[in-house]
């Protein structure tokens, strides 16, 4: 059953075939049995089982629509009234937030079972999930190897089945990438399109929530959920309500798939790269047209994101400072001793050295040499992508240059680290919407994502080009060896 996408749950609850209570039940038993893969942060059982026995209830009046019963989890950026709102961070380890996301209403709203927070790289800073607080993440399908970042619980969580779905943030890959190295499904919508209200901020002009789970088809049924203007977040953008399940079923006939030469460069292991074409010739079967094309500033993507993205949350994280919430440090002389301490005990390595970055560059004398340089090149980012799109629907490539690497292999290196996301970056700097989805694995047994790129507000059109190729595949069905149902 829990290897089954959320459609065939919410079938199978309509059905009578399980109950709500059941389904919460087996899913908390096998979170816990799992405890090693540190997916989750907080749990709460009796929350779970209230949320579930209401869902059977609602299902019982004929109330309920096509999310009501299904267990799910949050990432541990989003706030959730009530729970832990840790972001991963000691800054945050005590903070229990009063007021709900947006993200969290609107599926709480739809009927989803909440069983708890997913653990993440701190703040959102990392590519690998190891920089928690509450101890690294482990990929399920080897758990000696990283989930990706910075979503990395919520993604291990959907592929040992832990849960249905899950939320995560995407601020420079951190929902595609952890999908990919954890062989399932993950969409950054475009930038505005969910609101950012109670999503603890990282660099707001980057972040954006995003659904987690099995199959495209699963992504839509969430995004119809998440999706909708909020008054409350002023980057939201109002729209009229779309059914992002619309376009499942589309032709791939004539589907016009942009290649774009710096995504098949040097860098990429072999077996990805293998993966990565076999797909492509299956779409090349169906009728689709490849074409190639060029995103010529994508390779100063790297470089732009880590500029703009410190120099933003050197501003957002001025807030931890110890005296409205979170952790305060428990000695110290005067005011300005406290802010240095509490800073110093709370933020961890990776955190402190993207605020130092942040903070330099938009300090007098290189504002214009870095920042204002770094916003320049993000328009000609953006420029490239829509030319691009003049001549393609969509965008292919791989998600990330290789598979799940070793716990530690690369903490000592950042820069290695943050070429992670050398293929996840350009995307939300140009706020354009992005999908990825299991295409294989490779000879090491760990799964390898295909990455969709569209112009904005084709998230529809996406899924449905995943949703054709995962009819035909069952990559996206296939369970770790390590966390047998």
């Amino acid at each position: 059953m829990l290897n089954s996408t959320v459609s065939e749950l919410s079938a199978a609850l309509a059905a009578r075939k399980v109950s709500s209570v059941e389904l919460a039940k087996e899913c908390l038993a096998r979170i816990a049995h799992y405890g090693e893969l540190k997916a989750f942060i907080t749990v709460d059982e009796k929350r779970a089982l209230a949320d579930a026995k209401s869902a059977d209830e609602k299902r019982a009046k004929g109330a309920a629509g096509p999310l009501t019963g299904i267990p799910i989890a949050h990432k541990d950026i989003l706030c959730t009234r009530g729970m832990l709102t840790s972001c991963g961070s000691r800054m945050l380890a005590n903070f229990v937030s009063p007021y709900d996301a947006h993200v969290v209403e609107k599926l709480s709203a739809a009927g989803t079972v909440l069983l708890g927070k997913c653990n993440m790289d701190e703040f959102a800073m990392g590519s690998s999930s190891e920089t928690s607080y509450f101890g690294a993440v482990r990929n399920p399908w080897d758990k000696r190897r990283v989930p990706g970042g910075s979503s990395g619980g919520s993604a291990a969580a959907v592929a040992a089945r832990l849960v249905a779905a899950a939320t995560g943030t995407d601020t420079g890959g951190s929902i595609r990438q952890p999908a990919a190295l954890t062989g399932i499904c993950g969409l950054k919508p475009t930038y505005g399109v969910v609101s950012r209200f109670g999503l603890v901020a990282f660099a707001s002009s980057l972040d954006q929530a995003g659904p987690m789970a099995k199959s495209a088809a699963d992504l839509a049924l969430l995004m119809n959920a998440m999706a909708g203007f909020d008054a409350r977040d002023s980057t939201s953008l109002e729209r009229e309500p779309e059914d992002y399940a619309r376009s499942l079923e589309l032709s791939l006939d004539g589907l016009r798939i942009g290649l774009p030469k710096e995504y098949f460069g040097e860098g990429i292991e072999p077996d990805v790269r293998k993966r990565i074409e076999e797909a492509v010739a299956w779409f090349r079967s169906q009728g689709a047209k490849t074409i190639d094309v060029e995103l010529p500033n994508a390779s100063l993507g790297v470089p732009v994101y880590y500029v703009i993205a410190p120099a933003e949350a050197s501003a957002n994280l001025s807030r931890f400072d110890g005296v409205r919430y979170g952790h305060r440090a428990a000695e110290y002389s005067d005011l300005l001793d406290m802010y240095c301490r509490t800073r110093a005990e709370g933020f961890g390595a990776e955190v402190k050295r993207r605020i130092l970055v942040g903070t330099y560059v938009l300090s007098h004398g290189y504002y214009d040499a870095y920042y204002l340089q770094a916003q320049r090149v993000r328009r000609l980012i953006a420029r490239d992508f829509a030319r691009a799109f003049e001549r393609c629907d969509v965008i292919l490539g791989p998600t990330s240059p290789g598979t799940a690497f070793e716990l530690g292999a690369k903490s000592d290196d950042p820069v290695q680290m943050y070429l992670n996301d050398i293929f996840t970056i350009p995307a939300p700097l140009a706020g354009l919407p992005g999908l990825s989805i299991p295409c294989g694995f490779d000879g090491k047994g760990l799964p390898v994502g295909l990455q969709l790129m569209g112009p904005h507000f084709s998230e529809a059109r996406l899924l449905g080009v995943a949703h054709r190729y995962q009819q035909a595949t069952d990559w996206h069905l296939r369970v770790p060896s390590g966390t047998p149902l």
